[in-house]
């Protein structure tokens, strides 16, 4: 392991792949709700094939995130239920690496989780795993960096209640732990009269999920707010703000009471009625409970651990360009469009970064890969699942307008460009420099539908996170307290 919070121990023996007790659980319609729903159990199967990177040959990997260093602080495991498994002495397996809880996936809600869990279970031996070499590699160290106030969501929904408590959440942790962090405030932008009514209703919406300090404004004040971006009306959002996530991923992880195995993709699950084994990483990880955070892979972790979830990740790309240094004074802080209510994308906006810089972006097109930041070519292996999901047909027909439209503007600047002059009407094509990518972790269920909200189910030994697109970097301190309440209700019940 390149980073390693434990060293790389060899299994007793020989490796031991085999079919879980648990067996098949067949999901029901993935919707979250304030309790999370359970899958019933039915016949047994195989162990699914192992869950390695996706990143074709050749592709470059993603840029190295610099690595923690601080060594870890091992816990005793917690005492169990007079009638469950005897804890902390090894078995008769020979399996030593013992824990109440392990998180899978080492990125931003991963580790937010590990570090509620270590808050609540002060007393508990925690772990967590990781594919990568570093921790937050994939969503968490790919994304535009905004700090999200839950405009957007529908009210009472778990995306709407976990963003604005995790805005709140994220921006005092920033500040006390001397994180970068940007003030500024946003405006979304109505560029026509048939917008407007799309700007009233994220306004409602904003204000009943407690969005403070929303103000309508006209063209004069919205050209005294941002002087260079146009339109017919606007909402003014002031708490919106810029942060580096993959430095509050790091921050967390290098405080955390817990061991963090990286370099460790997930191969193999058993889950019996002691625990659930984890094959990962050269070694083997016995835990009562698994938390799956593994955002690009959820779906495919779930079904390591014998669930059937009806839904899938399908990767959308979302490419940014960055303005050059002469235009960046066209953007003082955030200026994003109404977005399109069929489509779940917030459109092509501008973004001035915690380091100054502006970004305009991004787009969303389909990935041909779930780890595609740039090699257009696609990944045989993950083309091959989408196009054997029906929902992934379903959804071709419901947007192929949308998507062919996000196709063109992906290939051709002055398009992109175009969607930027909306906006702001001063920006050229040639004050577009090539920026970053991201690839968004977006669930579709069977019936072809994207789904709006956060989705977290649970099956025998696991807690699933099946969808955490945006804003669940915002809302990861709080989707990490959502998940440990979870956890220490299954540990104690």
């Amino acid at each position: 392991m390149r980073r390693v919070s434990t060293r790389v121990l060899p299994l007793p023996g020989p490796a031991r792949i085999q079919s879980g007790a648990a067996g098949v659980v067949t999901a029901s319609r993935c919707a979250s709700s304030r309790s999370p729903s359970r899958w019933a159990t039915s016949a047994s199967r195989p162990a699914a094939a192992s869950l390695k990177g996706s990143a074709s040959p050749g592709e470059s990997p993603p840029p190295t995130i610099p690595e923690v260093t601080e060594a870890p602080r091992r816990r005793r495991l917690l005492p169990c239920r007079p009638d469950g498994p005897a804890s902390g002495a090894e078995g008769d397996d020979g399996v030593s690496d013992r824990y109440d809880v392990v998180v899978v996936g080492a990125g931003i809600v991963g580790l937010a989780t590990a570090r509620a869990l270590t808050a609540r279970l002060p007393g508990a031996a925690l772990g967590v795993i990781e594919k990568e070499p570093a921790v937050a590699t994939h969503q968490s160290g790919h994304n535009s960096g905004v700090l999200h106030t839950g405009l957007y969501y529908t009210p009472g929904s778990l995306r709407a209640r976990l963003c604005v408590a995790g805005h709140r959440a994220m921006t005092e942790f920033c500040q006390e732990a001397g994180l970068p962090f940007r003030a500024g405030g946003k405006v979304v932008v109505a560029t026509s009269e048939a917008q407007v009514p799309r700007l009233d209703e994220l306004q409602r919406r904003g204000a009943l999920n407690g969005v403070q300090g929303l103000r309508r404004v006209g063209p004069e004040e919205l050209r005294e707010l941002e002087p260079h971006a146009s339109g017919v009306a606007a909402l003014a959002v002031p708490q919106a703000a810029a942060v580096d996530f993959a430095a509050v991923a790091r921050h967390i992880a290098a405080g955390l009471a817990a061991e963090v195995g990286t370099d460790a993709p997930l191969e193999a699950v058993e889950v019996a009625a002691e625990g659930v084994r984890l094959h990962a990483g050269g070694r083997s990880w016995q835990a009562r409970l698994v938390l799956n955070c593994a955002g690009l892979h959820s779906d495919r972790v779930a079904r390591l651990a014998g669930a059937s979830p009806e839904v899938r990740i399908v990767p959308f790309r979302g490419e940014y360009y960055r303005l050059s240094e002469q235009a960046a004074s066209l953007c003082r802080s955030l200026i994003y469009p109404v977005p399109d209510p069929a489509f779940p994308f917030l459109g092509v906006h501008f973004t001035r970064r915690v380091d100054g810089t502006v970004e305009v972006g991004p787009n969303a097109v389909l990935a041909l890969g779930r780890e595609h930041y740039r090699d257009r070519s696609p990944n045989l292996a993950d083309v091959a699942e989408m196009l054997r999901f029906g929902g992934f047909w379903r959804l071709v027909a419901r947007h192929w307008r949308a998507g062919s439209a996000e196709f063109w503007r992906s290939r051709i600047r002055r398009v992109y460009a175009r969607s930027a002059r909306a906006l702001v009407p001063e920006v050229r094509g040639a004050d577009l420099l090539a920026g970053g990518a991201g690839v968004r972790a977006q669930a579709v269920g069977a019936d072809g539908r994207l789904l709006d909200d956060f989705c977290i189910q649970e099956s025998p030994g696991f807690v699933h996170v099946l969808n955490a697109p945006s804003p669940a970097a915002t809302a990861s301190l709080a989707i990490g307290d959502h998940l440990a309440d979870l956890a220490v209700r299954r540990l104690l019940a």
